[in-house]
């Protein structure tokens, strides 16, 4: 029972996120090594979260500072990866052999970014927890609530996705300098963070989270110039995209290859 449960934990946890990996970005060597660099990036925010963390004794027992200080690294350091791509744009054009579109695409790139930040604070939340499910004994024998497997695997799932949509929001903010919209990404991701405080109160905590995923979501589909159209289009199969380039004039659109 123990194996079954590691084994559907982990995939509602990281199914979905390897599915969108395996499809979108495995067969382009560009953008594994991107979603691989920002994944780096997302450690070294864990790293000097933790060094401040450490380093002030007189929060370690207030677990909310930790929280807002690690969020706000998080972001930073998504910040500084930006950054970093942007100069770093002339070597991805000699280096893409022909293949464009992720340096035109700039919400390709948003999105490959979120998704490597995603994937490695989704290991790092629910690896220990993996690891306790193979066994021996079980969870809730001593008044532990008994859905905090499942409730961890959901919840590790949502700030993925969240991840990916913060990304997107991110890079689409800084590009066309909406200071609200970045805002909003600070915010949402101090808010999912820190309803998890109230944890195991999962009946509040997880439809929070899934509330503030599907809105982020919604709100990086429009960002990315999706619309019903690009909907039908994917519905039926077909291997376009809605090429958007940011430009400081307005948007050009154009349609492109399959992503």
């Amino acid at each position: 029972m123990t194996v079954a449960q590691f084994f559907g934990c982990a995939l509602i946890a990281f199914g979905p996120p390897i599915s969108m990996f395996s499809i979108t970005i495995a067969s382009d060597p560009i953008r594994t090594i991107m979603l691989v660099a920002s994944a780096f990036f997302w450690l070294l925010a864990l790293l000097f979260s933790s060094i401040l963390y450490s380093a002030f004794t007189q929060i370690q027992d207030t677990l909310v500072f930790g929280v807002i200080f690690s969020v706000l690294f998080q972001e930073l350091f998504r910040f500084l990866w930006f950054l970093l791509i942007q100069k770093a744009e002339g070597g991805l054009k000699k280096v893409s052999d022909g293949n464009m579109q992720i340096v035109e695409n700039k919400h390709i790139l948003a999105y490959v970014s979120g998704l490597g930040f995603g994937m490695i604070s989704g290991a790092f939340s629910l690896v220990n927890v993996l690891a306790d499910m193979t066994g021996p004994g079980t969870i809730g024998l001593k008044g532990d609530p008994p859905n905090f497997f499942i409730a961890s695997a959901v919840t590790s799932l949502a700030f993925i996705l969240l991840h990916v949509f913060w990304g997107v929001l991110f890079f689409n903010a800084i590009h066309r300098r909406a200071y609200l919209q970045l805002a909003y990404v600070i915010l949402c991701h101090m808010l999912a963070s820190c309803i998890t405080l109230m944890n195991p109160m999962y009946a509040v905590t997880i439809p929070t989270v899934w509330i503030l995923t599907v809105l982020s979501g919604v709100l990086s589909f429009i960002v990315a110039g999706g619309s019903h159209r690009t909907i039908k289009a994917a519905i039926q199969g077909h291997s376009r995209i809605l090429h958007v380039n940011t430009n400081e004039g307005g948007d050009t659109m154009v349609d492109g290859g399959g992503m």
